[in-house]
């Protein structure tokens, strides 16, 4: 377990740094929104451009790790949109970033250097492969839900709006590029690889601190329930069904079926802020439910190290 503190607390760290910028007036909201802003709009799709850029798509589809994986994906976020529909009375916009933020994990932050700790080196092909293409999948996934979780006009406007979406989204335009460079074997180098590579490294932090800000701006002790029910989901249903799918469905290796539970049992990602930030829908409840689940967490994720007789 000190290991797993060790390596939340520097995500703390950089969340409290923005929260105590703002409280001291260093930074306001409008530095925040323009943080979040160019997370969005550069760093991440930076970072999507390079990861696909510089990653390999397998010899074989691991079929069965994909379906174990974005099976529970999928369960949870539907789960999690109805409940806030249902349940809590939000509209269809809000939904989308709380099943966005129960499904989403903080990969690169927690994930990466505790399932490399606890499998080593035959953990990394399965940690890599699920890393490449998880950011891609869900920002692209959260953002056609949330853009076409408008008012409903006719299905001829909702697919003017979509189109606008695919063909404008820095999101997935940076997707497309990028499988199109790994397509032709082109690895940023040179002078663009180093400013790729500075503008990607930077989305981690840059975000975290924003979220800071956003804490400090919105608060995180309202909104409760759903905070609570966004980290419950997260932390111990999403986790259970992946176990569920790649132990005792699918016939997925125990190592590849391991890091695909760990993956799932991350905290809310960083994201799944950003996301509500750009839509500015749902940041209190964003925020919140990352900071909660990231403080569970340590608690939580030992219990599965322990389920997976890697404790």
């Amino acid at each position: 377990m000190s290991e797993l503190v060790a390596i939340v607390l520097p995500t703390f760290g950089l969340i409290g740094l923005g929260y105590l910028v703002g409280r001291l007036g260093l930074l306001g909201d409008r530095a925040g929104d323009g943080l979040s802003d160019y997370v969005f709009l550069i760093a991440i799709p930076s970072l999507i451009f390079r990861t696909l850029a510089e990653g390999q798509s397998p010899a074989a589809n691991p079929w069965g790790y994909w379906i174990a994986y974005f099976g529970g994906v999928a369960v949870v976020w539907m789960i999690s949109m109805a409940i806030a529909i249902k349940g809590l009375g939000r509209d269809r916009r809000e939904a989308a970033v709380h099943g966005f933020a129960a499904a989403q994990s903080n990969t690169v932050l927690v994930g990466v250097p505790l399932i490399l700790n606890v499998y080593g080196e035959a953990g990394a092909t399965p940690l890599f492969l699920l890393l490449a293409v998880h950011l891609p999948i869900m920002m692209t996934a959260a953002a056609l839900l949330i853009e076409t979780a408008g008012p409903r006009g006719s299905s001829g406007a909702m697919a003017k709006r979509l189109a606008r979406t695919i063909v404008t989204h820095p999101i997935i335009l940076a997707l497309v590029a990028g499988l199109v460079a790994q397509r032709q074997g082109y690895v940023p180098a040179g002078a663009f690889g180093s400013v790729i590579g500075q503008l990607a490294a930077t989305a981690s932090p840059c975000a975290l601190i924003a979220m800071g800000l956003a804490l400090k701006r919105f608060g995180f002790l309202s909104d409760l329930k759903a905070v609570w029910s966004i980290s419950a989901l997260k932390l111990v249903l999403h986790p259970l069904l992946v176990w569920a799918l790649a132990f005792h469905v699918l016939d997925v290796p125990p190592v590849w079926a391991g890091v695909a539970v760990l993956f799932a049992a991350m905290p809310c990602g960083i994201n799944a802020y950003l996301i509500a930030a750009r839509y500015q829908v749902g940041e209190t409840t964003a925020s919140a439910a990352i900071a909660v689940s990231t403080a569970i967490s340590v608690l939580s994720v030992s219990v599965w190290l322990l389920v997976l007789g890697v404790a």
